[in-house]
This record gives structure tokens, C-alpha cells and sequence, in this order.
């Protein structure tokens, strides 16, 4: 497990990815202690916290396929309030 500061992993946030993307797990430390870790993102993670008290299953997983939808401009534009009707 490799362990870089802060300043490293802004600066070399590309090749850290593609370490994590081939399987290696790297720990984030601020002050010279751990504070994050980068993990390869398994397809079908998509944890919704306390929807999922609330919500069905599938109703979860409709919920966060559509999140990881891009968005269209007329919506993203309402939702900066930039719409006007």
C-alpha cells in the first residue's frame, strides 16, 4: 500500500488514477497521517445512504443510474438558475 501527501496527489492525480485502475490502492496523508483512500470504484457501488431506508431496491438503483446520467443544458441551467421561462 503507497502512501503520498497531499501535494504529490494534486500534482500526480493522473498517474495515481490509472495505479489505482490497475488494482494498487494508495492512502492519502495530511500532516503524516492517513486521511483517504483511493480504491478502484466497482461498477454497481453506488451507495445511497439513507434513501436506502426509504427506497426499494430497485427503485435505488433506477435512482442511481440516473444520477450517473450526463445532463441536458435546459436543466442544468435551472438547476444555476439561469432559466428563465
Amino acid at each position: 500500500m503507497k502512501v503520498i501527501n497531499v501535494h504529490e496527489a494534486k500534482t500526480q492525480l493522473s498517474k495515481l488514477l490509472e495505479q489505482v485502475k490497475s488494482g494498487e490502492e494508495i492512502i492519502i496523508g495530511k500532516y503524516g497521517k492517513p486521511y483517504a483512500r483511493l480504491v478502484p470504484f466497482e461498477k454497481g457501488e453506488r451507495p445511497l445512504g439513507i434513501l436506502k431506508e426509504y427506497l426499494s431496491e430497485e427503485a435505488c438503483k433506477k435512482l442511481a443510474d440516473a444520477m450517473l446520467e450526463p445532463t441536458d443544458q435546459d436543466s442544468l441551467e435551472a438547476w444555476e438558475g439561469k432559466y428563465s421561462s
